[in-house]
């Protein structure tokens, strides 16, 4: 029998207007994902992708359903959540070694475990030999590496990943999404990943999500059948194609509809 990893029911968000009428950013959504499995999410801007994570992350309250993980509800920022957001989150005043520690010292690790476990991240992500080096002198994917050894650091059950890699030049972003999926490989936590990029989806999920245009909804639920150790060589095959085009068919009206939709309103 499968453990519970998160579990999302009849989910919604709703944002007041001010003098108009409210805004549906997420409606009517149930979803499951089991634990140690990895699933992305990707739909159309302003389809509430990002709402949802918040929600799931209890950063956000719902406007009606509930969120659990590991079979407990969320009502609010939780250690066994970790977040790792697209913005560059690194502190430029502390190195490597300091930026991966810090999430455990607000957590009160005591210190000779913090840079144990810091130094195993560090390793984990592929940053040996640059724990002494400050923000400014890494690369941008080299940052979010350290971001997400800050997070894996704290050790939560549940890792969720709002679009990390969106400033990132598309070869890199292969390359650290088969990174993620590695590491993940190995840490075996339940991941919910956002991303525009359906390749990126694809080449790192067992499943993928489609939402709908505003009101958010799932109108798609895909598995990924393809080999569990692939690397970034996958996405030149046919049968990565074949995902691509299926994922693409379910989204394109959606994304059309959202298109429209904020013409109009500009």
């Amino acid at each position: 029998m499968s453990q519970p990893g998160i579990q999302i029911s009849d989910l919604s968000v709703e944002f007041a207007g001010g003098d108009a009428d409210p805004v549906t950013a997420v409606s009517g959504v149930s979803q499951e994902i089991d634990a140690h499995r990895f699933v992305s999410i990707v739909g159309p801007s302003g389809c509430g992708k990002s709402t949802l994570l918040n929600v799931v992350a209890g950063l956000q309250q719902p406007t009606a359903g509930s969120i659990m993980i590991d079979g407990k509800p969320v009502t609010g920022p939780d250690r066994r959540i970790g977040l790792v957001f697209q913005e560059d989150s690194t502190l430029p005043w502390k190195t490597t070694t300091d930026n991966v520690a810090f999430g455990m010292r607000i957590l009160g690790v005591a210190k000779r475990d913090q840079q144990r476990r810091a130094q195993e991240m560090i390793d984990l992500v592929g940053l040996q030999g640059f724990e002494q080096s400050y923000p400014a002198m890494l690369s941008g994917g080299m940052r979010q590496r350290v971001a997400l050894a800050r997070t894996l650091a704290q050790q939560p059950s549940v890792l969720l990943m709002d679009e990390p890699f969106a400033a990132l030049d598309q070869q890199t972003r292969i390359l650290l999404g088969a990174e993620v999926r590695r590491i993940w490989r190995q840490t075996k936590q339940t991941v919910l990943f956002v991303t525009h990029d359906l390749s990126e989806a694809i080449l790192m999920s067992q499943q993928v999500w489609v939402m709908s245009y505003r009101p958010g909804r799932i109108i798609d639920v895909i598995d990924v059948d393809l080999p569990d150790d692939r690397d970034a060589s996958v996405v030149s095959t046919p049968a990565f194609n074949e995902l691509q085009n299926r994922i693409w068919s379910t989204l394109q009206q959606e994304a059309m509809r959202g298109f429209v939709a904020e013409s109009t309103a500009a």
